[in-house]
């Protein structure tokens, strides 16, 4: 199998930037009846972006207690659960142990040993898109940027700012849910133009 190189640091820069989900096509999900209505719309699915996102830690031994916020999209839409509601945790729990759901995202060994810690569940019928790229001869963790530059040759935006955030806060802010929306609708975006099963 041929090796394909992923982009570099600097080819990517050059892009021109992905056009991102904006505020009106995001919904925040934070109490019990937003989970309900969001899970209607999304256990219908039959594939969805999914990514989750922590309070950072700052020391070597801290263990983290996220995820603080888990997020799930469609073509069109992305949904961003707090979890401090009970039914906010148990609508996503659902939605993980799903097995007729395909969630696809990238590098999600982490988030599954937070998601068992956190919400008790084991994730099911989860595809790590980095170990799809790696099939097609990409070396090691291609990543969604990676990935939006090779299939669309676009810059996917990504604020170091929002990934450093305290996503633990109640009060969540406009750079953090376009930024939590845009990393699940990137995902997929990928899954579907690689033309993989469902496509939601």
């Amino acid at each position: 199998m041929p090796k394909f190189n992923s982009p570099t640091r600097d080819e990517l820069a050059a892009l021109e930037p992905l056009e991102r989900l904006g505020l009106a096509d995001i919904v925040l999900v934070a109490t019990a009846q937003q989970a309900d209505e969001a899970f209607r719309v999304l256990a219908a699915c039959s594939a969805l972006g999914f990514d989750t996102e922590s309070k950072p830690t700052f020391f070597r031994d801290q263990v983290s207690e996220g995820p603080h916020v888990v997020q799930f999209a469609t073509l069109h839409q992305a949904w961003v659960f707090q979890l401090f509601d009970a039914r906010c945790r148990e609508v996503v729990a659902a939605l993980l142990e799903s097995a007729t759901l395909t969630k696809a995202g990238f590098g999600l060994a982490g988030d599954h040993q937070q998601i068992r810690r956190t919400l008790g569940v084991e994730p099911r019928n989860v595809l790590d898109l980095n170990v799809v790229f790696r099939q097609k001869g990409y070396p090691k963790e291609i990543g969604v940027r990676g990935a939006v530059g090779v299939l669309f040759n676009r810059r996917f935006l990504k604020s170091k700012k929002a990934t450093t955030s305290n996503w633990a806060n109640r009060q969540l802010s406009e750079s953090q849910l376009v930024y939590a929306a845009n990393d699940a609708w990137g995902a997929m975006r990928v899954f579907d133009a690689l033309g993989l099963q469902g496509g939601g």
